[in-house]
């Protein structure tokens, strides 16, 4: 049974971040949750700062367009102007959706290629090498709340958060500390 983070880490960190930039990486991977495969979409900037992620039971262009909707509200992300994805068949669907209910600019250029993903797929190492000795989880919930901590403190790690540097593991612990009233 894996050890679940505090959901509250992901909530309070996000008015903290820096802003990314309009170039967008999205792609999805996989997590086992009750034996079952459920598709995690992660997005990050060119950049590999992360905008956001969403666990999802679907992979389909419904989910897609939901998981657009909820990067375009967050308020460290800015309109994309491209957005590369691989070759899944659900994100032209999800974008011309956007579009078509003006949610997503006309101008925003969907590119998918197998190889400009890179960025992201290495990105999806440090999710993938947490999670694989948890041997899957054991609800949706508690996979939902443990990635959400997980993925807070890759942003942390990376320096996104507007009190942090990169690499600057003391300036990560203040950080951790001024956002819940702890000290280590």
């Amino acid at each position: 049974m894996g050890v679940e983070l505090d959901p509250r880490i992901g909530q309070t960190s996000r008015p903290h971040l820096n802003q990314t930039n309009d170039s967008w990486r999205v792609d999805e991977t996989y997590i086992q949750v009750k034996g079952v495969w459920k598709y995690l979409y992660r997005a990050v900037d060119s950049m590999a700062n992360t905008l956001d992620f969403m666990l999802s039971a679907k992979w389909d262009g419904r989910a897609a367009a939901r998981f657009f909707r909820e990067l375009l509200k967050a308020t460290h992300t800015q309109t994309p102007r491209v957005i590369t994805v691989d070759k899944n068949a659900a994100y032209p669907v999800a974008v011309e959706a956007l579009k078509a209910d003006e949610t997503l600019a006309a101008e925003t250029e969907l590119r998918q290629s197998k190889y400009m993903n890179n960025v992201i797929e290495q990105d999806h190492r440090n999710i993938k090498r947490l999670t694989k000795p948890m041997m899957g989880f054991g609800s949706f919930h508690t996979a939902r709340r443990t990635l959400s901590g997980m993925e807070a403190m890759s942003i942390s790690r990376k320096g996104q958060a507007k009190e942090i540097s990169q690499g600057d593991s003391v300036s990560q612990v203040k950080f951790i500390e001024e956002l819940f009233g702890i000290s280590a």
